[in-house]
């Protein structure tokens, strides 16, 4: 059996880099590291990994994600804590963005999509002794109070 350490990154295909650049990076804050012949744009969040999301151009004819098809459900992206949250609900607010909200128990959600329809989960983690050795007791979906 393999050992992962976690996952290092992931790549979306987008339609169109320039407009997907503008999500990922001015809404979201994540970071240019590498450009391939307006091909692929690497972002890091932190700059502790070389690239956290890639971004493939697949052109403006490619068809959206559908639903109900196998395949990526969404990414999830960590925010540094329950404040964070709070501001990132008011900016997708603002924007019209937010799809939907959840406590999850072990985390704390919201959703939005980019501009290709992928699914983005923005959390903060729950305080550990909330869920620290009871995760299949404690993970659920429920509205998330943002108050």
């Amino acid at each position: 059996m393999l050992q992962p350490l976690r996952v290092g990154h992931v790549v979306l295909k987008v339609r169109d880099l320039d407009r997907s650049l503008t999500f990922y990076r001015d809404l979201l804050g994540f970071r240019v590291v590498s450009e391939m012949s307006n091909v692929m744009i690497f972002l890091t969040a932190t700059g502790e990994n070389h690239h956290d999301i890639g971004l493939l151009r697949v052109g403006d004819q490619a068809p959206s994600p559908v639903p109900s098809a196998v395949g990526l459900y969404h990414v999830a992206i960590q925010l540094a804590d329950w404040d964070a949250v709070q501001r990132a609900n008011t900016l997708l607010g603002e924007r019209g963005l937010l799809k939907g909200a959840a406590d999850h128990g072990v985390s704390r959600s919201l959703y939005t999509v980019d501009p290709d329809g992928n699914e983005i989960e923005l959390y903060c983690d729950a305080p550990r002794e909330e869920w620290e050795g009871r995760v299949d007791e404690v993970m659920t979906v429920r509205p998330l109070r943002l108050d």
